[in-house]
């Protein structure tokens, strides 16, 4: 590792053996591909969202109309 200090700001430089990325032989393969918005499609957070949303939509009408 390499500490480079331009100012009063230090940079570290992260050596090329710290970043092997390789999969290893004992992760668990994937049975199926999931895309990055697999999250999303899961109900209880897509019912948390909503009442998030509701919530902030109901404030929001609130602050227009009432005051």
């Amino acid at each position: 590792m390499r500490v480079d200090r331009a100012g009063s700001a230090a940079c570290v430089i992260i050596a090329r053996e710290m970043l092997d990325t390789t999969p290893s032989d004992t992760a668990a393969p994937s049975k199926e591909r999931r895309g990055c918005l697999f999250a999303l499609s899961q109900p209880p957070l897509m019912i948390f969202l909503t009442v998030i949303g509701c919530l902030l939509l109901m404030a929001s009408l609130h602050d227009l109309l009432l005051l």
